[in-house]
């Protein structure tokens, strides 16, 4: 059994900042992959921003580019998403996703969270 849970969220101004965490737990192998995605009232949810494991690479949503940035902390399997010059589109529930090799059943995982709540206000 994995689990991921997010952390971080609020409500702060347009032109502030907030640092969101997602924690990994669990009978983990290996995280291939951990995510942000989001979900704004009355849409889809979308990609925010991704690291990979193997390889450090990252990728970000157009709109967020100079603005998050995505980190891990490998020993403790975290990620951050340190979001700085928000905007009120930035408005929406973020949720971490992982990509997890667990241990018992040795098998990969795609596991999500519950979702932290960020507003911006204007």
């Amino acid at each position: 059994q994995v689990q991921v849970v997010e952390s971080g969220g609020g409500l702060v101004q347009a032109g502030g900042s907030l640092n969101l965490s997602c924690a990994a737990s669990g009978s983990i192998f290996k995280i291939n992959r951990m995510d942000w995605y989001r979900q704004a009232p009355g849409k889809q949810r979308e990609f925010v921003a991704d690291i990979t494991t193997s390889n450090g690479r990252i990728n970000y949503l157009d709109s967020v580019k100079g603005r998050f940035t995505i980190s891990r902390d490998y020993a403790k399997n975290t990620v951050h998403l340190q979001m700085t010059s928000l905007k009120p589109e930035d408005t929406a529930v973020y949720y971490c996703n992982a990509g997890i090799v667990t241990i018992s059943p040795y098998t990969y995982q795609e596991v999500w969270g519950q979702g932290t709540l960020v507003i911006v206000s204007s």
